[in-house]
């Protein structure tokens, strides 16, 4: 790794860090989802004045004549890649065909139509999902491709890799200082709180929260609740991505989480106390539990002048609080 003159360490010989210019063009492909909505919210904060964001009813990134078409119309300038197909273990293991063809696509015509207008600085964002299910922990950059998948979501998991290859490919055959990112499990406001299509969290949140409003003694959990897993607020994971796009050049996808994790077990006890839900946790073991552990090895991310700010407890309180202001309007 080579020093840089500023306080973080630079983890390119190549790369210049710097600002990102606050009046380019910046294009957040799933402004509306749940990381592009934080990403977007912090570009406002930061000052950024140019921003563009398109609807999946404006823009279906799946229509590669559309998705070219809107590419020369904007030209920007920096793109964040954070449109994707997402859901839980149900969701994953059920329509597989679907994750793997529709994240394909959106991929391939968003970072085709960014090379070919000549998009400055790209990050694709994919998921902790794309390591092999019993790699050892914490997972390094470089476990990747050196064992079989978790099988509920290889579909996902797949598309997902393909696209750290498509931009490694960019690097190196165009020399796009383009780069990825791998989130662990992501939380926050503006989460999927669907009953049968939401991640862990928000599914505990909803199954929770509807368990006060009806007075219930109990509630069932998928699982032994025994797996253990690692959470980053999406407000960190916004500001870590904007980090990346000023200081990071490299061809190896960067580790984003906060390097801590817990069982199921103990994030149910944080919802609970949360929602202030008094009753007992049971957990139904004939339903799958996923892979035993997901911890990220975050040093990369950390060596170059980046660590988590929100502490998963208080991140907790505060998704709680918003889902608990707006579950009405929220999707059924």
């Amino acid at each position: 790794m080579s020093e840089s003159s500023s306080s973080s360490t630079v983890l390119s010989h190549t790369f210049e860090p710097r600002a990102l210019e606050r009046d380019g063009r910046f294009y957040v492909a799933g402004h509306r989802g749940l990381v592009g909505s934080a990403i977007w919210r912090l570009l406002e904060a930061r000052g950024f004045t140019n921003l563009i964001g398109r609807s999946s009813a404006e823009l279906d990134l799946r229509n590669r004549d559309a998705v070219f078409a809107f590419f020369r119309q904007e030209k920007p300038q920096y793109v964040v890649l954070a449109a994707a197909k997402v859901g839980g273990i149900l969701a994953n293991d059920t329509y597989p065909v679907e994750f793997l063809s529709e994240n394909l696509q959106m991929q391939l015509n968003v970072i085709d139509a960014a090379h070919e207008v000549g998009v400055e600085r790209l990050l694709f964002l994919g998921s902790s999902c794309i390591y092999p299910k019993l790699a050892p922990q914490p997972l390094k950059e470089e476990y990747l491709l050196t064992g079989p998948l978790e099988h509920t979501n290889y579909a996902y998991a797949i598309a997902k890799i393909a696209g750290i290859l498509h931009i490694q490919a960019m690097r190196q055959e165009y020399g796009h200082r383009w780069i990825s990112a791998m989130p662990t499990n992501l939380y926050g406001p503006g989460d999927n709180f669907h009953p049968n299509h939401s991640h862990v969290l928000p599914s505990l949140i909803r199954r929770y929260d509807e368990a006060v409003t009806a007075n219930a003694s109990s509630v069932t959990n998928w699982g032994s609740g025994t797996p253990r897993r690692e959470f980053i607020h999406v407000d960190d994971m916004a500001d870590a991505c904007l980090f990346l796009l000023e200081n990071y050049d490299g061809d190896s996808q960067v580790n984003v989480g906060t390097g801590t994790d817990c069982t199921i077990k103990e994030l149910a006890s944080y919802v609970a106390e949360a929602t202030h839900f008094t009753g007992e946790s049971e957990w139904d073991t004939t339903k799958p539990d996923g892979t035993p552990q997901k911890l990220l090895d975050v040093s990369l991310l950390a060596e170059a002048g980046w660590t988590s700010k929100i502490s998963l407890a208080d991140g907790i309180k505060q998704t709680v609080a918003w889902y608990q202001a707006n579950r009405e309007s929220l999707r059924s």
